[in-house]
């Protein structure tokens, strides 16, 4: 008989997001994914300037902050045509390189490690066993039997004082987790280590942003970074050696640490290579511009249709019309009115129209973007299988060893077709991070080279034009694909609309009833029980789930809309 289940909120530190599924004979059969909460920056930006759109929609979100501002200065940039230094354009990437990382890291080990990994079973790990297991996969220096000893007994204190803390409301002992108590030892290690290596990152976003979240340092036409090698108040040799040093730590951390991880662990869950594929349609965005026009990018980016690599085209620049001119949403399924269900990002209107939750019906605050009228799944899959197919070679080196690696764990010979599933999106966020961290150190080099060469033009003075002007900015967030839409009118916000990846992938049916790429990725997995729909977690969290950028809700009059109290 068919049971309907709701998980809501279905995230670790984002709420918002409702699941709902109908189960039979042990499969999802049918899911609906909704938007809880409703998003306004759009209609808080109408008649502003747009040099401060980048300060406002940072605060669509406390986690994807950076990436809001920098989608944000492209987008105005683009409209006004502005060509930015050399210097702007690698201390962004460093910026937004690092932010990636950090949030890679926290995703996999404090978000979504914990639907395979069974803490409780931990305490019945032996730290010699697993110090040797770590050995013949890693040379992480974190592997010692004494700092595995310290976190068991760690972990035993917790329990003894009943209070598990970080680790309260698992679904330990759960059916589906498979792990040995060795293995649950060293993740639990590493899972602490983690919070060390992602404050690394943090610490070089705030060096160069001047705080985190919410960096001050950026602005239409450059960065406010002023470079002075002999001002100990400016961005001098000092503080870009410091950037460097983390940097190295955290690409130690990321290479012998998170990758050995996720292969480990798609290995000794390879049915999961198997579950979750979903929309099988790919959407990512060129990145890591290395010059002043936004033509030559570090990072491809592209389309991939019918999970078909062969089908791969790339995006050219930041001014692509592929890109620009294929973009839609539709709110046919969303809680918004207006005279047309679909629309092009540059005539988007964001107007809510709240009714009761109906699954016949309109059941989201999230709109449903379209591409090319085609359903599409973003993320660091996407970007992978982009890279992947397009000879892309540091995307090919780190997928190779990944597939080796895991394939190896799981005693089977893994292909690129074992990326399209709920583990495999966690595969490709550590190759992507591996990515990452290995072109972060280049571009540092690339910008100390410059700044050594005499350049410390970091700024673009301009001017804007009368009339209306539109323009778009796209980034690759850790999420995907993001977009920023801004129509400007006589040096005011006429109009801004944001694609957000959540958008992308947390979407509702359309007016075709096509599911999202949530939703369609839950089709056929498997629930052991009911009670305990940890398999219906373990795939929406692959995607790394954070919804306050698809639905973000602020009272511009001050009102008050509720009361929380906290404990």
């Amino acid at each position: 008989m068919a049971q309907m289940i709701t998980i809501d909120p279905i995230t670790r530190i984002e709420g918002h997001l409702r699941i709902d599924v109908e189960v039979d004979r042990g499969k999802v059969q049918k899911s609906w994914s909704s938007g809880q909460m409703w998003r306004g920056i759009e209609k808080i930006l109408e008649g502003r300037d747009p040099r401060d759109a980048w300060i406002f929609t940072q605060r669509i979100c406390g986690v994807c902050t950076t990436v809001h501002a920098i989608a944000s200065v492209r987008a105005v940039e683009n409209a006004l045509d502005i060509e930015i230094p050399l210097n702007a354009q690698l201390i962004r990437n460093l910026l937004v390189s690092v932010h990636a990382l950090h949030d890679h890291i926290v995703h996999f080990y404090h978000l979504s490690a914990l639907d395979w990994v069974d803490v409780v079973s931990a305490l019945d790990g032996n730290p010699k066993n697993a110090s040797k297991l770590a050995e013949s996969l890693s040379a992480w220096p974190g592997n010692s039997v004494k700092e595995l000893q310290a976190v068991k007994d760690k972990l035993a204190g917790f329990v003894s004082r009943g209070q598990l803390g970080i680790f309260t409301n698992g679904y330990w002992g759960h059916p589906a987790m498979k792990l040995h108590p060795d293995v649950n030892l060293l993740a639990v290690s590493h899972y602490l280590q983690a919070l060390e290596y992602q404050k690394k990152a943090n610490q070089v976003v705030a060096i160069l942003g001047a705080k985190t979240p919410n960096i001050q340092n950026l602005a239409v036409g450059g960065v406010a970074n002023a470079i002075n090698l002999d001002n100990e108040a400016t961005l001098n040799m000092a503080k870009l050696y410091a950037v460097k040093g983390l940097l190295e730590e955290v690409q130690q951390f990321v290479e012998q640490v998170f990758l050995v991880d996720v292969a480990a662990i798609a290995g000794m869950y390879a049915p999961w290579l198997s579950y979750g594929a979903g929309v099988t349609n790919y959407l990512s965005v060129p990145d890591l511009p290395t010059d002043t026009k936004g033509t030559v990018f570090e990072l491809p980016g592209g389309t991939i249709f019918n999970g078909d690599l062969g089908t791969t085209r790339q995006f050219e620049s930041f001014d692509d019309p592929y890109f620009r001119d294929n973009i839609t949403e539709n709110i046919t399924r969303a809680w918004y009115e207006d005279t047309e269900a679909t629309r092009h990002p540059f005539q988007g209107q964001t107007n809510p129209a709240y009714s009761e939750l109906d699954h016949d019906g309109k059941y989201s605050w999230v709109k449903a973007p379209r591409f090319d009228d085609q359903v599409m799944q973003v993320g660091p899959l996407a970007a992978v299988l982009v890279g992947f197919a397009g000879g892309h070679e540091p995307t090919q080196r780190w997928a190779t060893w990944m597939l080796k690696t895991a394939g190896s764990v799981a005693g089977a010979k893994l292909g690129p077709g074992v990326l399209h599933s709920t583990l495999g999106r966690h595969a490709a966020r550590a190759i992507r991070a591996a990515v990452i961290a290995e072109t972060a150190v280049g571009h540092w080099q690339r910008l100390v080279e410059n700044i050594g060469g005499g350049d410390t033009t970091s700024f673009t003075p301009w001017e804007y034009p009368k009339g209306e002007v539109q323009g778009f900015g796209f980034h690759e967030a850790p999420r995907g694909a993001l977009s920023h839409w801004v129509v400007i009118e006589d040096g005011k916000i006429k109009n801004y609309q944001c694609v957000v990846p959540s958008t992308w992938n947390a979407g509702p049916r359309d007016d075709k009833d096509r599911m999202g790429p949530y939703e369609a990725s839950l089709i056929d997995n498997p629930v052991a029980d009911p009670e305990r729909p940890l398999e219906v977690l373990r795939t929406i969290h692959s995607f790394d789930p954070c919804l306050a950028c698809a639905i973000h809700t602020l009272d511009p009059d001050g009102n008050e809309v509720s009361k929380v109290r906290t404990l």
